[in-house]
């Protein structure tokens, strides 16, 4: 069974879904679209919750979040549990994400982001497999930070 990439977006987002999606399903990727197709305003913390519920009901292996800079979705979607989101603006920024922090959540700016560089981050992102060896320590601390009060 391949895996499966679920998307969702707000209102800024929208630029990118249909480029994105068709990269995705051209890499053999099935896709989950989970997104307004207009411009309505959409609360980006809601498209986060809307993701990270599908992705905990096993829709998918991986999500995108796109929103205006991709900030507001990543610190939302860090919020979970288990969830690993960066944000990215470069290949570098997508396969380092990847390899070494075993990132789970894409999270990208349509508005400081062009759709080709968006697609090249998405490519990168979903082609690179985690490292692990000295990275696992670092993603298990990563992960018990959420159980922490500072």
């Amino acid at each position: 069974m391949a895996e499966t990439v679920i998307f969702a977006w707000d209102h800024a987002g929208l630029l990118l879904v249909d480029p994105l999606t068709t990269l995705a399903k051209d890499l053999g990727y099935g896709v989950v679209t989970l997104g307004n197709f207009n411009t309505e305003p959409v609360d980006y913390p809601d498209s986060v919750a809307t993701l990270v519920a599908a992705m905990r009901a096993g829709q998918g292996n991986y999500g995108v979040l796109i929103c205006g800079s991709g900030i507001g979705m990543s610190i939302a979607a860090n919020r979970y549990k288990g969830i690993r989101a960066a944000v990215c603006t470069s290949e570098c920024e997508a396969r380092t994400a990847r390899a070494h922090n075993n990132a789970n959540i894409l999270c990208l700016g349509a508005r400081v982001i062009g759709v080709e560089q968006a697609k090249s981050c998405l490519q990168v992102f979903l082609t690179t497999t985690f490292a692990g060896q000295r990275h696992e320590r670092r993603v298990a601390k990563i992960d018990t930070l959420a159980e922490r009060e500072c």
